[in-house]
């Protein structure tokens, strides 16, 4: 079989997403009762805040985010999982997002999902968009649990960059090796990846980087 001859890679949260898994995740908990509203709400809200500053800590927020699954069974977490599917994420998928996937997919490009949020959130809906790829932050496990600590890099900020080299070189390719190499998203924290692909694409970018995009003269994009 030929290798493919075109990367594709897209973020997730608010690029395919018309929202934030990650903070939506911890609503959904306080929501059902399982977090304490007023300490965790203040606490999503504030790290959202950072994050979309390009301030976020990843190491406080893990800290944060991970010790609730941690908290339960693996069986009480994916029962949760099901139904903030249909609850939160579901309605949050775009359809110009989903197009944009599958106009990649039909090329026969390489695709993948990168993000940020943890493995355990978004794997589910990285197989709602049918992209076999993600590369997200992953959880370490003991005895079948969470233990609320990352294992290896997070996937975030330049750890997207280590990600993306460490997967592909497993699979014997750079990303020099491509024709061309797509990559996705809405926010200044993956400028580290979109300076390094061929076709830098901003997706209904923050402030910072639709500045950026337009002064490099980068592709910019709604799927709204």
């Amino acid at each position: 079989m030929d290798a493919e001859k075109e990367l594709a890679l897209f973020d997730l949260d608010n690029t395919l997403l018309s929202g934030d898994s990650d903070y939506e995740w911890a609503q959904f908990l306080i929501e059902r009762g399982v977090l304490e509203r007023v300490e965790y709400e203040a606490k999503n809200d504030r790290f959202f805040r950072q994050y979309k500053a390009g301030r976020l800590d990843i190491h406080e927020f893990l800290d944060f985010q991970l010790e609730p699954l941690a908290l339960h069974p693996r069986e009480q977490l994916d029962a949760w999982h099901a139904e903030f599917m249909r609850a939160k994420v579901n309605p949050m998928i775009r359809r110009k997002g989903l197009d944009l996937v599958r106009r990649h997919l039909a090329q026969r490009d390489l695709c993948a999902i990168l993000t940020s949020t943890n493995a355990f959130i978004t794997a589910p809906i990285a197989r709602e968009f049918g992209v076999e790829h993600l590369l997200a932050t992953e959880l370490e496990v003991r005895d079948g649990r969470f233990t609320g600590k990352p294992s290896g890099t997070p996937c975030f900020r330049q750890g997207k960059v280590t990600r993306l080299a460490e997967w592909l070189g497993q699979r014997g390719r750079t990303l020099a090796s491509f024709e061309a190499s797509w990559f996705y998203t809405d926010s200044q924290n993956d400028l580290p990846l979109l300076e390094r692909v061929t076709k830098p694409v901003a997706v209904d970018p923050d402030e910072i980087l639709r500045k950026e995009a337009t002064a490099r003269g980068w592709q910019i994009i709604s799927l709204e």
